[in-house]
């Protein structure tokens, strides 16, 4: 484990792991010394990132995982309270897109698979681990929303409406956790070079939009015990 970091001894679950903003999170979270668990489905991107995580002197544990599977986010937090006894960090980073569509012609399934991904996990997250970050001194718990939220732009009705209703619930969340030990924030992380971002314009130039490794200390800041505001949405781009 990388020692002297601002996360040192630190246990941080981090969804969405295996690609992207997970990615350039974990890798991070790593290299200031936390000890990881990483969330993903697919296996192989899990491996390549716990062999970054292995170079930046961190350990983690792997957990494949379709988080579709509301019960099997039931079963995770029993795990984690079988091997760590806490939670210090909870990063709900995994989401989708869905489609880019007038609201009118998207298909149920789709509509249904983004509320399940983008907020229901989520949702299970917070029941199944809210325990464990009580347990932990301080708590910290960080969902990564997007500017779509707040604005009512044509065609991203199923993403839009999922990150609002996210944003919703982590604020509730905060407000009811406002007596306790965990702060819960959100992080609006603005373009960066993500397969998301390609899908959602692909006609932009990637290489005119921040590498998400570059951005990720706010995510460290909202992590670290120290950090005392809750029930925010932070922009990444504006530090």
């Amino acid at each position: 484990m990388a020692t002297g970091g601002r996360l040192e001894g630190r246990i941080a679950l981090i969804t969405g792991a295996s690609r992207g903003i997970g990615a350039a999170i974990a890798k991070r979270y790593a290299a200031e010394g936390a000890r990881l668990v990483l969330v993903a489905r697919t296996v192989g991107g899990l491996e390549e990132v716990d062999d970054a995580v292995k170079s930046a002197g961190g350990s983690a544990t792997l957990v494949p995982m379709d988080l579709a599977d509301g019960a099997a986010i039931d079963q995770l937090g029993g795990a984690l309270h079988e091997k760590f006894g806490r939670l210090d960090i909870l990063v709900g980073n995994a989401a989708t897109l869905g489609i880019m569509s007038p609201v009118a012609h998207i298909e149920p399934k789709t509509w249904e698979a983004a509320v399940t991904l983008n907020l229901n996990a989520n949702y299970r997250l917070i029941r199944s681990l809210d325990p464990l970050l009580r347990q932990s001194e301080a708590g910290r718990a960080i969902f990564v929303t997007s500017g779509a939220a707040q604005s009512s732009t044509p065609f991203w009705g199923v993403y839009a409406a999922t990150k609002a209703a996210l944003e919703s619930m982590v604020r509730i969340y905060a407000a009811e956790s406002a007596q306790t030990n965990i702060c819960a924030n959100l992080v609006n992380p603005g373009g960066q070079r993500t397969e998301m971002r390609a899908t959602a314009f692909p006609g932009e130039d990637p290489m005119t939009l921040p590498d998400p490794d570059d951005m990720t200390d706010v995510y460290v800041d909202l992590a670290e015990a120290s950090y005392e505001r809750t029930g925010e949405v932070i922009k990444a781009y504006a530090r």
